[in-house]
């Protein structure tokens, strides 16, 4: 195979497996909407958005991870903007977008359309090429090699997930053996005293011998 359709074959690959999807959203007007979305730790976090402009209203911007620390934040999001974060930590983080209106106005709908990415998505591989003056298929190549390497990273997480999983459901399937074991022991307990209790009753009424 020839340098360039190998180069047309890896482009391909990387577009596929690289492909980045926005969202478009409507926000009403005094209301708020966040999306959330978990990651790694030590993971590149970059996004853009776009908020159509609206006469008497602004909206709020700000990305908040799961322990409340404030990643990003714009008072007044108009028009385009951007925002990067890197996690310390394996986390879930929210984008939220709040509208708010002056007092006395009903206000009107935001457009709002959104496009995040992470990990190997996020890097600026351009850049990145043009430091250690790279060759496009060595670029080409880079990519690969950290997308193979985030695609084991995901493989561990999940298997390390399982594993946590398994020993949860062994613990609780444990607690539930040794309560149904307990629960039996009560009835049994309860049932010999019963059977005692109605003996020394039907004698005392010396229905038994």
């Amino acid at each position: 195979m020839s340098t360039s359709a190998l180069k047309q074959a890896l482009l391909l690959l990387l577009g596929r497996l690289l492909c980045v999807e926005g969202l478009m959203f409507q926000l009403h007007p005094n209301n708020h909407k966040c999306l959330a979305e978990n990651v790694h730790a030590k993971t590149l976090v970059t996004g853009e958005y776009e908020v159509s402009e609206v006469p008497n209203q602004v909206v709020h911007f700000q990305v908040i991870d799961q322990d409340s620390h404030v990643l990003a934040n714009r008072q007044e999001a108009k028009g385009h903007g951007k925002f990067a974060f890197t996690t310390d930590k394996d986390t879930k983080f929210e984008i939220c977008f709040v509208s708010s209106v002056q007092a006395g106005q009903s206000g009107l709908v935001h457009d709002i359309t959104l496009t995040t990415k992470h990990g190997v998505e996020a890097k600026s591989y351009e850049g990145l090429a043009d430091a250690a003056k790279l060759k496009p298929l060595e670029m080409q190549l880079k990519k690969l090699e950290d997308l193979s390497e985030a695609i084991v990273q995901d493989f561990a997480y999940m298997r390390e997930r399982e594993e946590q999983m398994r020993d949860t459901n062994e613990s609780t399937s444990s607690r539930v053996m040794y309560f149904s074991l307990f629960g039996l022991c009560c009835l049994l307990g309860l049932a010999t005293w019963q059977v005692l209790y109605l003996r020394r009753y039907f004698k005392a009424k010396k229905l038994i011998e």
